[in-house]
């Protein structure tokens, strides 16, 4: 890769912007609304945590639908143009959130508009979705030798918002703003208006289109068809592969939406927001000890194949959960960093092997056919997962809660080892091919 100069400057930006992508999508996607929740409390005369999370919920189940939606308009139109007008879109609705107010530092419900907040969030959370969707197509049409460690560099995004996002910001808005997060907000949407003008100008949707091959080489892959094969949803639903694809990761999945849609909350139903406070410290400290692990999964999926790999991940999605649930009133230090490492493998580990899985079981030109089905039936638990958190815990019932999540990754890693067998789509193209 490296020996091609022109392939190797458009690898390096779309690194860069996928790192982007991912910690933008992140960030919206769960993580904004611990930052919310920390800001506008019922306690201080704002809206209750029901509230604020019920328009994320609500985008969460039309997600659903515009997984399939997306997939299908980049089959037809490529990514960049789809990307570009969602984008314009996001970026509206992340300024409405600002506009909104509501903040307990203003006076809470009283200063603030929920209808702009409800609608703004919405779209936001339907918005962001295409941000992920985008990153990892790209990386699937320009990789196949390395498409592990290339996602793995670009997911660092994701642990990177827990620690400069959720943390850090968290953080600088109580102590240095007062509590008042509306310029946290506006940074967010110039910065999506800045992505759309780097994407449009810099990037190509293939490598072909720019006259040249996945990983820079001078042939094209041995591995693929000429054409992209436009699989239809009988055809995929019929698949046995599809299925345990659709179990593993939508247990891995389930559990990071359960988890960093409710963290907040838990934190503070154990002592109030000095102690999510406090863990939020951890979090960015246990955060930056696993942003390696993001690169660490791509290499291992490089090396030893997708379906190790996740088994490997599913094993590491037990580290939060337990972290959490063991917890006791007033919060443990101990826990906390282990909390905060095992989020940064979560968050890390399942964006990096997701399509990396995919990819393994169907190949570059079979990528997003499958995949805009496989995430939408995904989708379906994902949607309430931080909602039955966020009520189980507000009714005492944590414990409950996190038992759930256990017996859900242990799903998943059931389903994952179920794939050992599966051959790799591109095998004669990985680097494993060559042995």
């Amino acid at each position: 890769m490296a020996k091609n100069k022109m392939f190797l400057s458009k690898a390096i930006l779309l690194c860069i912007l996928g790192v982007i992508f991912m910690f933008i999508f992140s960030g919206l996607q769960s993580d904004q609304i611990n930052i919310v929740q920390t800001f506008v409390t019922e306690k201080g005369g704002g809206w209750s945590s029901v509230q604020t999370q019920l328009p994320m919920t609500v985008g969460n189940f039309v997600c659903i639908i515009l997984t399939f939606v997306y997939g299908s308009l980049f089959i037809k139109f490529g990514v960049k143009k789809p990307l570009i007008a969602v984008l314009v879109i996001t970026a509206v609705g992340v300024l409405g959130i600002a506009g909104a107010n509501g903040l307990d530092c203003n006076g809470g419900a009283a200063s603030g508009n929920y209808i702009l907040y409800s609608i703004s969030m919405f779209v936001v959370r339907c918005g962001c979705m295409i941000l992920q969707m985008a990153g990892f197509q790209l990386v699937a049409n320009w990789f196949i030798r390395y498409r592990g460690q290339i996602m793995g560099i670009v997911t660092m995004g994701s642990p990177l918002f827990s620690v400069i996002g959720t943390s850090v910001m968290t953080s600088f808005i109580s102590k240095r703003l007062g509590g008042d997060y509306r310029i946290f907000y506006v940074g967010i949407a110039i910065i999506i208006v800045i992505l759309c003008i780097i994407t449009a100008v810099g990037i190509k949707d293939t490598p072909e289109e720019a006259g040249l091959y996945p990983d820079g080489a001078d042939h094209a892959p041995t591995s693929e068809a000429v054409e992209e094969v436009k699989l239809s949803i009988g055809q995929i639903l019929r698949q046995g592969k599809a299925w345990k694809l659709i179990i593993s990761f939508g247990a891995f999945q389930f559990t990071i939406a359960a988890c960093m849609g409710s963290m907040a909350v838990y934190y503070m139903s154990l002592g109030g927001q000095d102690v999510w406070l406090g863990a939020v410290k951890w979090l960015a400290m246990g955060a930056i000890l696993g942003i390696p692990v993001s690169y660490v999964f791509g290499l291992i999926d490089d090396k030893l194949g997708s379906v190790k790999a996740s088994l490997i991940l599913g094993i590491t999605e037990l580290i939060p959960v337990l972290a959490l649930m063991l917890q006791p009133q007033g919060g443990s230090v101990p826990l906390m960093i282990l909390w905060g490492f095992g989020v940064a493998c979560m968050t890390g580990g399942v964006p990096t092997l997701h399509p990396c899985i995919t990819s393994y079981a169907y190949g570059r030109k079979e990528y997003q056919s499958a995949n805009r089905i496989i995430m939408t039936i995904q989708l379906i638990p994902y949607s309430f997962a931080a909602m039955m958190m966020i009520t189980l815990i507000s009714a005492g019932k944590a414990n409950a809660a996190f038992s759930i999540l256990l017996v859900v990754i242990i799903i998943g890693i059931i389903a994952t080892a179920s794939m050992l067998k599966m051959k790799d789509a591109n095998a004669s193209d990985r680097l494993y091919g060559d042995k």
